[in-house]
């Protein structure tokens, strides 16, 4: 008999139990264990080189913080069965499981029209096949229900996926931990204690307002501070432009060294459709695809016999990035014309090819979106108000400004 009671030493928080043998069982698919191969932060490693913790990792921590939140509610007589709460641990388990290569990086170069909110359900309804658990009251069926918004107990969902949710609690500590930065440390534990429920949405009692002020600051910091980067955006840029150039080749018939699965991406265009009409053929594929893929091509393909395959791959392999200028405004017609006969000339490739080697881009992010569900704040006399309104640090259009900073990326 296998115990599937374990405890995870995590360096986060500490001891992290598995209680519960469905819980264990799904961590052991290779779906999940694939995580443990797709680097959290892409390419932050390039700018903060302890950034090299994985999804996997991500996705424990996140499941501890569930525990902990339904402790936390459950204290204050919120009903939660002992099924719902081992699907809310399961659903945030396999939130992430659908993402590609180096997380968001190649969410869109490798497959066109599919995100990997769409593959993670995909990949969570196999799941529920292999381990057979497909009533519709079991473990991983109420998981994939709270995922998709399409249980009854709306705020479980939340908890997975909100402005003020597990998720974002534990990667902003853990990344904050792995980069050595202090900007993303939050007080995660007095969070989840002000939790409560009213009118089945989350909330956070007013004593806990403070802790969510600095989870918003915390968030914003570590956007620019970290995940927008000027210099891992202009990583992750080369690594697009690499894959776009493999896959313009593939197109054309030039044979490229590269994995399996990520030949399979590279000699075919794989569309939602695809997706839909042969799901089993695609997803055993993009369950083989990780960061080892990518990065033994890379470097296999600095000797191609394409020069910019080559020169890209070289740049990426030694670390020689695209460099970033901030830019007030858009280029004219004129300056991309005399970027592209510039770079012509002096790589000595065809004017069409120089678009490779340089490209704009509009880095944002927004603290608190007024498009989505609030963080909401309950007071003492029974009243509940959006934390935008009653914030005395932060206002309204300090929370929900989207700043751009325009950049353009270029191979020197």
């Amino acid at each position: 008999m296998t115990n599937k009671h374990k405890i995870i030493n995590d360096p986060v928080f500490g001891f992290i139990s598995i209680p519960d043998a469905t819980v264990y069982d799904v961590l052991q698919h290779p779906f999940v264990q694939r995580l443990n191969r797709i680097r959290q932060l892409g390419l932050s490693y390039m700018v903060y080189p302890g950034a090299m913790h994985s999804r996997f990792l991500h996705s424990i921590g996140a499941m501890h913080l569930m525990q902990d939140a339904i402790a936390v509610l459950r204290g204050k007589d919120v009903p939660i069965t002992d099924v719902e709460a081992i699907g809310a641990q399961i659903a945030i388990l396999l939130h992430d499981i659908g993402h590609g290569p180096f997380s968001h990086v190649l969410e869109h170069t490798l497959v066109d029209g599919i995100t990997h909110e769409d593959i993670s359900l995909m990949m969570m309804e196999q799941i529920r096949r292999d381990l057979h658990q497909e009533d519709a009251d079991s473990p991983i069926s109420v998981a994939i229900s709270i995922f998709r918004n399409e249980y009854h107990k709306h705020f479980l969902h939340e908890l997975i996926s909100s402005q003020l949710d597990v998720d974002r609690l534990d990667y902003l500590s853990r990344d904050s931990f792995f980069c050595g930065v202090t900007e993303g440390s939050v007080a995660s534990a007095r969070i989840l204690k002000m939790l409560c429920v009213r009118n089945d949405k989350l909330a956070v009692e007013a004593k806990g307002i403070y802790s969510v002020e600095k989870f918003l600051i915390a968030r914003r910091l570590m956007y620019w501070q970290v995940y927008l980067h000027k210099t891992s955006v202009a990583a992750e840029q080369l690594l697009i432009k690499i894959l776009q150039r493999a896959k313009e080749l593939a197109k054309h018939g030039v044979e490229l060294f590269c994995p399996p699965a990520l030949h399979y991406f590279l000699y075919q265009h794989i569309t939602a459709s695809d997706l839909a009409n042969n799901p089993h053929r695609v997803l055993e594929q993009y369950a083989l695809l990780d960061d080892s893929d990518i990065l033994s091509s890379i470097k296999a393909w600095q000797s191609a016999d394409d020069k910019v395959l080559a020169l890209l791959s070289k740049a990426f392999t030694n670390r020689r990035l695209f460099k970033a200028k901030r830019l007030d405004g858009r280029l004219m017609p004129e300056q991309i014309s005399s970027l592209r006969k510039e770079y012509s000339n002096q790589l000595a490739i065809d004017e069409k090819d120089a678009n490779y080697f340089f490209m704009e881009h509009i880095s944002s992010s927004s603290t608190y979106s007024d498009k989505d569900e609030a963080i909401d704040i309950a007071f003492n006399d029974g009243t509940v108000r959006n934390i935008a309104e009653v914030s005395e640090l932060l206002n309204w259009e300090a929370l929900t400004r989207r700043p751009e900073k325009l950049f353009l990326f270029y191979y020197r």
